[in-house]
């Protein structure tokens, strides 16, 4: 399942489409089949507009980031689970540093409430999820991260081994049962928040959606936009592996709903 859902994504993404419909439109084209050729190419060229020069993606986040809207701040505080994909691991395994991505405001909000409840326990959740396997993970990364800020390392619960959200939470349940705890807050980039909600859900661990690395502003409509296209590629393609995600772990009976609300 695992190998498959990177394939898939591998070939499933917008630009990998368009590619696709252009390799497709140039080889109908050499044996002369004028139709298909034209029709891939008109394929390719919609794919490549809508995803360069239109706010669809955009939209498609905002619709993720909002489904759960983040509550205000708990008066005390048990635990939180923190979900892995904020750093950059390849880097990270080279150079022995601590290097974010995009999603790194997941770390700077649990770090956020570390230090506001001193007595609240971070479980990271969160091995290498590449195909080659030989990076460290965040769980792995956070346990340098946290006590730099003076966050104790005994406060500090890593799993290691998941690669996909849901080996997070199968991985998690286990973990979460032997430190005795229960009712965690969910931490984890708002557009993945449904998905990792539903999977949760699914397994019967009570949570409470606290949703972080915003990508829209919350008041974004569909319309063209030719100022940020390496922007708006970026975002429809986190937007359409969100909806792979969601579809596919319905379909494979690993999420509660297919859009978890």
């Amino acid at each position: 399942m695992f190998l498959f859902s990177k394939l898939v994504w591998v070939f499933g993404q917008p630009l990998s489409l368009a590619f696709l419909f252009v390799l497709l439109a140039v080889l109908s084209g050499l044996i002369r089949w004028r139709g298909i050729s034209l029709l891939s190419s008109i394929l390719a060229v919609l794919i490549l507009f809508v995803t360069l020069y239109t706010t669809v993606g955009n939209y498609m986040l905002q619709g993720l980031e909002d489904r759960f809207p983040k509550p205000q701040d708990p008066q005390s505080l048990e635990c939180m689970i923190v979900l892995g994909g904020a750093f950059e691991n390849e880097v990270n395994t080279a150079r022995h540093g601590i290097e974010f991505n995009a999603g790194g405001d997941r770390f700077v909000e649990a770090l956020r409430l570390a230090q506001k409840y001193p007595q609240a326990r971070i479980l990271i959740s969160g091995g290498d999820g590449s195909m080659s396997g030989i990076y460290e993970g965040d769980a792995a990364t956070s346990a340098r991260f946290f006590p730099l800020f003076g966050v104790a390392r005994e406060r500090i619960v890593e799993e290691t081994t998941s690669r996909t959200t849901f080996e997070n939470a199968v991985n998690t349940k286990e973990l979460l049962a032997s430190q005795g705890l229960s009712n965690c807050l969910l931490i984890t980039s708002g557009y993945h928040m449904p998905r990792s909600v539903g999977i949760f859900r699914k397994l019967g661990i009570d949570v409470v959606p606290w949703p972080t690395d915003y990508r829209t502003d919350g008041r974004e409509g569909l319309g063209l936009d030719f100022t940020q296209p390496l922007l708006n590629s970026q975002n429809l393609a986190t937007a359409v592996r969100e909806w792979f995600g969601l579809v596919g772990y319905y379909f494979a009976g690993r999420t509660s709903a297919i859009y978890p609300g």
